[in-house]
């Protein structure tokens, strides 16, 4: 299984995503770690990618995903899947499984104030807001709330995966 952690920049989805792999013992991926140096270029600069930019991108999380299931190798993946056709491009498969970190504008801006050490500019979190297509029931994404704390949020994750619960008692 490949679970792929989603939303805009800011929402946590490396943290989630960490977290969720170590818990279960599997490889994490960083979408961002994916991106062309130009793409990196452009959001440290403020300037929002375009579908065409996103191309190369989508492309090599989907050799990933591929290369995964294909060895039987599960994992999480973080990547902010913004758009429906882009999210319909990774779901090579069944065993490929959407997690949508929803929050409002607020609750994101406040998290994204706290990182530090990230190429993406903050100021393109309205763009991310506008180019967000929130899931819709028929394309079987799960969606977790924000505003909880991140083992929180891993504990309601696995059980609606089925992946059962944390080994240990969620940290209060």
């Amino acid at each position: 299984m490949i679970v792929i952690i989603l939303g805009v920049s800011g929402a946590g989805k490396t943290t989630i995503g960490r977290l969720l792999a170590q818990e279960l013992d599997w490889p994490f991926y960083e979408g961002d770690d994916f991106h062309p140096e130009a793409n990196i270029r452009k959001m440290h600069e403020g300037v929002p990618l375009t579908d065409e930019d996103r191309q190369p991108w989508l492309e090599s999380l989907r050799a990933l995903i591929q290369r995964c299931l294909v060895t039987g190798q599960n994992g999480v993946l973080a990547c902010s899947a913004l758009k429906e056709s882009y999210r319909q491009y990774l779901r090579v498969d069944d065993e490929v499984k959407f997690v949508y970190l929803r929050g409002d504008y607020d609750l994101v801006a406040t998290q994204l104030r706290q990182r530090h050490g990230h190429f993406m500019n903050p100021g393109l979190l309205a763009s991310q807001f506008m180019t967000l297509e929130e899931p819709e029931a028929g394309e079987e994404v799960i969606t977790v709330e924000l505003g909880r704390t991140p083992n929180e949020l891993v504990h309601e994750i696995r059980l609606r995966l089925g992946l059962g619960s944390a080994s240990s008692e969620i940290a209060k």
